[in-house]
């Protein structure tokens, strides 16, 4: 970030530096306050790609799904990268555009992502099939070579979590308890309610 503020003035760089660091610090608790503190950042130096970023970033968190989507294209374009390819599909499902969120995530096969951003993309390519009706594509979508139940990567909870929420909406409710108890054996820092998922799926006597 220090790197692209370089080209800005030194006092204006400051300036925008305080305003991104204000919104990376704000951006779960308060996403809102986040977003203003990004957007007057944007507004002295919309030509910086990381400003841009921190702007979409800062408008995802805060349900400003069209403006997230607007700031990381800019910024995408800027760096000539990935670009949080995963919430730009996110934004599109949000937006009601499934089949777009699906069309990022094939165009986001020729790209290099890192390990975690590609689980994430298949997540959410996932749920664009699930809300078009594409249950069993949805399951699909998911499956590779890290959906092990003895796999401990960062991510696992998230994946195994989606495919067996996945699972039920399919109709397939003994595969999905088995992968909520993955999940919830997986999940260390208990971010999920796997664990209750599975007990309201499994048969009460």
């Amino acid at each position: 970030m220090k790197q692209e503020l370089r080209g800005l003035p030194k006092g204006l760089a400051e300036i925008v530096g305080r305003h991104l660091a204000a919104a990376g610090m704000l951006i779960d608790a308060e996403p809102e306050l986040a977003l203003e503190h990004a957007r007057y950042a944007r507004t002295k130096a919309a030509r910086v790609g990381v400003v841009r970023e921190a702007a979409g970033l800062a408008a995802y968190h805060a349900g400003e799904w069209a403006e997230a989507l607007s700031e990381l294209r800019a910024a995408r374009r800027m760096s000539h990268g990935a670009g949080h390819v995963a919430v730009m599909a996110d934004c599109e499902r949000a937006l009601g555009r499934p089949e777009r969120a699906i069309e990022l995530a094939r165009e986001a096969q020729a790209l290099r992502l890192e390990p975690d951003e590609a689980v994430e993309l298949r997540i959410v390519a996932a749920g664009a099939r699930r809300d078009m009706g594409q249950f069993d594509a949805a399951v699909v979508a998911l499956q590779g070579t890290d959906l092990d139940a003895k796999r401990r990567d960062p991510w696992s909870a998230r994946l195994f979590y989606a495919y067996a929420d996945n699972l039920a909406a399919a109709g397939r409710t003994d595969e999905a308890v088995k992968w909520f108890l993955n999940a919830a054996q997986a999940d260390d820092d208990n971010e999920t309610d796997a664990a209750e998922r599975a007990f309201d799926l499994s048969p009460q006597e």
